[in-house]
């Protein structure tokens, strides 16, 4: 079996008069790894559903390797699902559960017993056939669940935020584990995630869900670097906004002298830029012609000092590096590359 692309043509979603999908088109290309990436209820798990066949679309098509998906049941679509909860059978050993879906495929013992065997080499749990599901971690316990859905060599995996409920250790092993998996199969991935770290450690392309709409999809740099659209870039944690206009095609700020190259027609803008792309510099260092700020803030976070600056009377955050210390009421020259800055003009009233 090969990978299989899926595409998602205006699909529309309504749970009565609650609008949870509303025509997203999202074309995902077979072997890619995709997060879903969105905060609770915007409705990126029920268009994991749609795709898995668990719920039917009110509008739009579902197509899996070009094929439509209309009428097509959830137990027929060449999908794998692992839900946030492993919803493993406690009576039965570990190689059991995994084997459960070849069972009912109707695969002979021996059959079932080499598959099984391979898959838990594969998640690394080698030596636990025999174990029954109360004596594993959460973190086995999700793998048994992932093992279950690769065993059937599913072309699409699919899974709905199946990391949640571990603890910060052992969600950073599991997501290695799902991108050698991945990278080790022929499938295509989709999984469902509100955490920005794992959509970006771990996919190869993010797909960003807001109010049920596709915000924006393209690879995880892009998103940190061109955010598609100020609420993306809010979600992104851009914590820098700084308002002005753009006229001519150049952003002016309202209270400091900032001035970047912006497209666009004219209006009241919005400049965003990320904390680690503001650059600090001493006042005495060839720094004239810039900005200057004033620390009023400064706090070690382990990897880097948080910095606050009053620019102008605006407010910004940057970092520095910990060998780099700022002192409070110091003044800095303080540089926005024009290449890290997204200008984004604001709806008219």
């Amino acid at each position: 079996m090969t990978a299989a692309g899926v595409e998602l043509d205006r699909v529309t979603k309504h749970f009565g008069s609650t609008v949870a999908v509303a025509g997203v088109s999202l074309d995902l290309a077979p072997g890619s790894l995709t997060a879903l990436l969105g905060p609770s209820g915007c409705g990126k798990s029920t268009t994991l559903s749609l795709i898995a066949g668990l719920h039917v679309p009110n509008g739009g098509d579902v197509r899996i390797d070009r094929a439509s998906m209309a009428g097509v049941p959830a137990e027929r679509r060449p999908v794998g699902l692992v839900f946030q909860k492993p919803l493993l059978f406690p009576h039965l050993s570990v190689a059991d559960n995994i084997g459960f879906g070849l069972r009912m495929h109707r695969h002979r013992r021996p059959q079932r017993r080499a598959a099984v065997g391979e898959i838990l080499e594969r998640v690394r749990l080698d030596g636990l056939g025999s174990r029954r599901v109360g004596e594993l971690s959460g973190g086995q316990e999700q793998r048994v669940a992932l093992a279950r859905a690769l065993v059937l060599s599913p072309r699409v995996l699919l899974l709905d935020e199946p990391f949640s409920q571990l603890d910060a250790v052992l969600r950073a092993e599991m997501r290695a584990l799902l991108r050698q998996l991945h990278d080790d199969s022929d499938m295509t991935t989709v999984f469902v995630t509100h955490d920005q770290v794992e959509a970006v450690e771990v996919a190869d392309s993010i797909a960003l869900m807001l109010d049920g709409h596709l915000a924006g999809h393209s690879d995880p740099a892009a998103f940190y670097t061109r955010p598609p659209s100020l609420a993306a870039a809010r979600f992104f944690g851009v914590t820098n906004e700084i308002p002005g206009t753009v006229s001519r095609g150049q952003f002016t700020a309202a209270r400091t002298s900032i001035c970047v190259a912006a497209g666009g027609p004219d209006g009241s803008a919005v400049l965003v830029i990320r904390p680690e792309s503001v650059r600090l510099r001493p006042c005495d260092s060839g720094s004239g012609g810039q900005l200057r700020g004033t620390v009023v803030a400064a706090q070690f976070a382990g990897s880097h000092i948080s910095v606050e600056l009053s620019v102008g009377g605006q407010r910004l955050s940057a970092r520095t590096a910990v060998d780099q210390p700022v002192t409070i009421g110091e003044s800095v020259a303080v540089e926005l590359p024009s290449t890290a800055c997204t200008v984004f003009l604001l709806a008219r009233a």
